[in-house]
């Protein structure tokens, strides 16, 4: 049992629409590797990493080391108004990894943060308030980033700073154009895109921003090659594109290190956040100089780049090269989904299996249908945890089993996993 006194503590002085999992939230006090333990002593298999976060794993001695050393300065702030030599020598490394001409980084605290910074850029650089998103889309919980969400779960407000119009084409499993040829989707998307900028916009719009997978939306996975279609016909306009890479860059995707190398496009900025510090708070954005330096005023931010954050999110990157864990996303996320395969094959609420690498989504349905079942995802979620498997959930009727562990994670661990996720899920909605 969870400890109930801290849950009413929790509830008592924290908002309501702050989510907790399970009918009985439990409190993580230790980890190691791919697994953490309750404040009861269960031990459980992570994989759900901290909604992403924990790229790394837990306890990990390369980056407590780095961090600890910078402690041991005594600086653990001293804010962008002086030089950073971690945040500058980070900088320098994104910048090249980005692949972007010119490339500037300016550091957040989130990636939140990092999506409104790239909007507040976009629509300075092209004196425009208007702005596409992609339905089912997620960005964030701050003004602007709620008002380009796509997904009326996690819409708090209409109210925003900006003008937004929707496009297709991100979830394509109850898209009307879903039962298309990947060749025949990309058009169809690519169509609606330019019918959506000649009678929805005045033409001169700011940017597009994409999540490449979408995250909160429930890892869903467009053709290859779409956002590649989309930037040639923003090009036309001058459009900006800006891929949010929050969850699907450092190589989580297994077969490239950011998600929009999938699509064959460079972007003019790309957000990033989340696996980066493995856990510290950190975020930001990757543009091309000329949209970076568009600001015309000050700014500052007092936290952003950190001398901690930098330091632990250098090692985290060193420890993402040195042990090729783009490499091990690709190979165990391969053996994951074809574990996924078969338990699908069997399960009568296993309505669309979808991914790359460690992140894989399962859309749990209404038997015979692809009605969502919301009742199967909290049946899945709570089965997993009783058998010592924390996963997460999500999508637009929040009927999606979200997959993503640590990428250190072991082909021992994939089987774990996959026995617990059989269990549950045959407990959740019988056999075919």
């Amino acid at each position: 049992m969870g400890d109930r006194g801290l849950i009413d503590r929790h509830r008592a002085v924290l908002p309501n629409w702050l989510a907790l999992y399970y009918a009985d939230p439990i409190e993580i006090v230790h980890g190691h590797g791919r697994r953490v333990t309750d404040s009861h002593g269960k031990t459980y298999l992570d994989f759900f990493a901290g909604i992403l976060t924990n790229a790394i794993g837990y306890d990990v001695a390369e980056i407590g080391d780095a961090v600890r050393k910078q402690l041991d300065t005594g600086i653990m702030h001293t804010s962008t108004l002086y030089l950073i030599r971690s945040q500058v020598e980070l900088a320098e490394r994104i910048a090249e990894l980005s692949g972007i001409p010119d490339a500037k980084v300016f550091f957040t605290n989130s990636g939140t943060e990092a999506n409104e910074t790239a909007l507040m850029l976009a629509t300075q650089y092209r004196r425009s308030n208007q702005v596409l998103a992609m339905r089912n889309s997620y960005h964030g919980r701050a003004f602007a980033t709620v008002g380009i969400t796509g997904n009326r779960g996690w819409s708090a407000s209409s109210l925003s700073p900006v003008k937004v119009s929707y496009v297709h084409g991100g979830y394509r499993y109850r898209s009307p154009f879903g039962a298309l040829s990947d060749v025949d989707y990309i058009k169809a998307c690519t169509d609606d895109l330019r019918e959506i900028i000649q009678t929805t916009t005045s033409g001169d719009v700011a940017c597009m921003i994409a999540e490449p997978i979408q995250g909160v939306g429930g890892f869903c996975v467009p053709p290859d090659g779409l956002y590649g279609a989309f930037a040639e016909v923003l090009a036309e306009y001058g459009i900006l594109f800006i891929s949010d890479e929050v969850q699907t860059g450092w190589g989580r995707t297994g077969e490239h290190f950011w998600g929009i190398d999938a699509h064959g496009v460079v972007p003019d900025m790309m957000t990033f956040a989340k696996g980066l510090g493995n856990g510290l708070a950190i975020g930001g954005v990757v543009a091309r100089g000329e949209v970076m330096d568009s600001l015309a005023a000050n700014s500052i931010s007092t936290f952003g780049g950190n001398p901690v954050a930098t330091v632990g999110a250098k090692a985290v990157l060193d420890y993402v090269f040195d042990h090729d864990l783009q490499a091990n996303a690709a190979k165990q996320g391969a053996r994951l989904m074809q574990g996924l395969r078969t338990i699908a094959e069997r399960s009568a609420v296993v309505g669309d299996l979808r991914g790359k690498g460690l992140m894989i989504g399962i859309e749990l349905v209404e038997p015979g249908g692809n009605t969502p079942s919301v009742p199967a995802a909290t049946a899945v979620l709570e089965e997993t945890r009783a058998r010592g498997l924390l996963v997460g959930k999500g999508g637009l009727h929040n009927n999606v089993i979200r997959l993503a562990p640590p990428m250190t994670v072991t082909e021992d661990e994939v089987d774990e996993a996959l026995e617990a996720l059989a269990g549950a899920i045959e407990a959740a909605g019988g056999s075919r």
